[in-house]
C-alpha cells in the first residue's frame, strides 16, 4: 500500500510547478502517476475482495434464528430468549443435521489423516473446532481416521472432510512446489 501514496505523493509534486506557465508536461506527468496510483488500489481492493469471498465459501453456514428454534424444538421467541437467559435451550444438537455429502477425492485423502475434529458421546456427526454445533463443553477431540472409525460422520454445517482435504492438498502442494523451486 507504499506505492500508491508514494505515486500520489509524486503527483502532487509534479502538479505543484505545473501551476506556473510554461510547464504544463508536468501536469500531464502528474495526471498519469495519480491514474497508475489508482489502478493499483484498484487491483489491492479487488485481490483483498477476492479472498474475504473465498473465506466466506469456506465458513461453515451458520444457523438463523428460526433454524435454531426448530433444530432446538424450541418455541421460544428471540426477544423471549433475551429476557430470560436461564431458560435458553442448550445448543442445537446434531441429531437432526445431515450428513456432509464428501466427494470421493475427499474421502480418500482424509479417510488416513492424524487432524482433530470434534465429536459428542452421542452424537453422529463429527466437527470442526469453529463450528458451532456440538456441545463444546461435551466434546472430545479425536483424530478424524479414529472419528470415521468409531462410525462417526462428517457434519454437513461446517464440511470437516471438504476443509480437512483442501488443507491437506495445500500443505501437500507447498512442500512439492519448495522443493522444485530449489
Amino acid at each position: 500500500m507504499l506505492v500508491p501514496v508514494v505515486l500520489l505523493l509524486a503527483a502532487i509534486g509534479f502538479l505543484v510547478p505545473s501551476l506556473s506557465p510554461g510547464y504544463s508536461a508536468l501536469a500531464w506527468v502528474s495526471v498519469g502517476l495519480s491514474v497508475v496510483a489508482a489502478v493499483l488500489v484498484l487491483r489491492r481492493w479487488r485481490r483483498s475482495w477476492a479472498q474475504r469471498q473465498e473465506a466466506l465459501e469456506d465458513e461453515p453456514e451458520l444457523l438463523t434464528e428460526g433454524e435454531l428454534s426448530s433444530v432446538a424444538g424450541s418455541s421460544v421467541t428471540p426477544s423471549e430468549r433475551a429476557s430470560s437467559p436461564a431458560e435458553q435451550p442448550a445448543q442445537p444438537q446434531d441429531n437432526n443435521l445431515g450428513e456432509e455429502d464428501t466427494d470421493a477425492a475427499d474421502v480418500l485423502v482424509v479417510y488416513d489423516l492424524t487432524d482433530e475434529v470434534l465429536v459428542v458421546d452421542e452424537h453422529p456427526r463429527y466437527h470442526l473446532a469453529r463450528c458451532r454445533l456440538p456441545e463444546h463443553e461435551r466434546a472430545e477431540r479425536l483424530p478424524v481416521k479414529e472419528a470415521r472409525e468409531l462410525g462417526f460422520t462428517p457434519c454437513e454445517r461446517c464440511r470437516p472432510d471438504k476443509a480437512l482435504a483442501r488443507k491437506h492438498r495445500a500443505a501437500r502442494t507447498t512442500a512439492t512446489g519448495g522443493s522444485q523451486a530449489r
